[in-house]
Formats: C-alpha cells, sequence, structure tokens
C-alpha cells in the first residue's frame, strides 16, 4: 500500500542530485528523480493530490542542511521529509578542506535535523543512503579512498533510519547490485552525479520503499 496519501506534502532536500536544476535551468522540481518520483506518482495514480517541494541545493553538506533546515523544512510543515546528503561531507574531509564534515559530526548534525522534525511537525521522515558509483575498492585511487570513507556515512544514515522509524532507501546497496550487470557508464558519467537512468533508478527505489 502507497505510504502517501491524499492533500500530503513532501519535501525532499540535499546537495546537487536532490537539486538538478530545480532553481535555474528546470524550476520548480530539477530534472533528477525527484521529477521522476512527481510523475511517476502522476502516472499510476492520477487523482492522488500530491505537493512535492524540492529543497536540493548544489553543494551542500549535512552543515548545511542544519543552518537552512527551519527555513526550507519546518516552515513547509511537511508530511514526509525526505533527505539525500553526504557525498560531499565524505569528499571534503578527504580534502582536508575547512568546511569538511566527519562521520561523526555529520551523525551529529543529522540527528539535530531528525530531532527538529520529529518536535516541530508530525512529518514521516525518509531517508536516502549516500552513494558512490565506482567498483574501484583496491587500487588505492581517489575513488578507492572515497567508497572506505563513505562507508561510515552509510553506517550513520542506516542507524539514523533505524533510530527515527524511518523510511531506508539503499542506493548504495541498489547501485552496487547494479555494477554487476551493467558498466557505471550506463548511469552516470562520474560517480557523483547520475544521468536520467541513474536518477529514474534512484526515483523507483523511493517509490518501492515507500509501497508504490
Amino acid at each position: 500500500m502507497f505510504r502517501l496519501s491524499d492533500g500530503q506534502v513532501v519535501v525532499f532536500i540535499g546537495d546537487s542530485i536532490t537539486d538538478c536544476g530545480r532553481r535555474d535551468v528546470s524550476p520548480p522540481l530539477g530534472n533528477g528523480y525527484v521529477k521522476f518520483i512527481a510523475e511517476l506518482i502522476a502516472i499510476r495514480y492520477p487523482s492522488l493530490d500530491v505537493r512535492i517541494f524540492n529543497k536540493g541545493i548544489s553543494g551542500n553538506t549535512v552543515a548545511d542542511l542544519r543552518d537552512r533546515w527551519h527555513d526550507d523544512v519546518l516552515v513547509v510543515n511537511p508530511d514526509w521529509v525526505s533527505v539525500l546528503i553526504g557525498i560531499n561531507d565524505v569528499h571534503r574531509v578527504l580534502m582536508n578542506d575547512h568546511t569538511a564534515v566527519p562521520p561523526e559530526r555529520y551523525e551529529e548534525l543529522y540527528r539535530q535535523c531528525l530531532e527538529l522534525t520529529v518536535e516541530r511537525t508530525n512529518a514521516q521522515i525518509v531517508l536516502m543512503e549516500p552513494f558512490y558509483i565506482s567498483t574501484d575498492t583496491e587500487s588505492n585511487s581517489w575513488r578507492t579512498k572515497v567508497l572506505q570513507m563513505l562507508s561510515h556515512y552509510r553506517a550513520a544514515v542506516r542507524q539514523l533510519a533505524e533510530e527515527f522509524k524511518a523510511v531506508f532507501v539503499p542506493l548504495h546497496e541498489l547501485f552496487r547490485e547494479q555494477l554487476h550487470y551493467r558498466h557505471a557508464d550506463a548511469f552516470c558519467p562520474e560517480p557523483v552525479h547520475p544521468n536520467a537512468f541513474g536518477h529514474l533508478l534512484i526515483a523507483h527505489a523511493w517509490l518501492i520503499a515507500m509501497g508504490w
């Protein structure tokens, strides 16, 4: 049974993977998984009136989400909040950037966002696993290091999903399964930003997790 009900409000928040041009070339939902989710819901449930907001901003870390959580999530008073964040946090730690968010801080700030959601709204939560579309785990390349570091962030999201009884969407595991059968180029020009097929895969996984 599909978890969304008539009249509900859904907020998607995250980084560039969620943004997908929603603030410039493809308003208001972008041209990625959020748009596909909205369209697939309309196709299967044409009478269902669901309001969808895309609040993704390219380049964001979980610290950025925490800073704008009130204005971009709480003020909307959503029935559902869907979060996908983490790959920029990983990259900046590996680059020793001053805006880096290490795993412990990532989990702390992420938890703050979810606690605010529970305290200030009646929203249910969907947590999407951060992913990296590569199988390079042994060559000591940048991609190897990203995958190794990402495992800590993925574990944090899974833990938070259990803690907050959220719907969990295992995106990294999904792409890893697909890479047994298809080359990464089928889903992305590089490991971070999916192409249309990759975004459709994300949208489908989200919908299946929601009982579509």
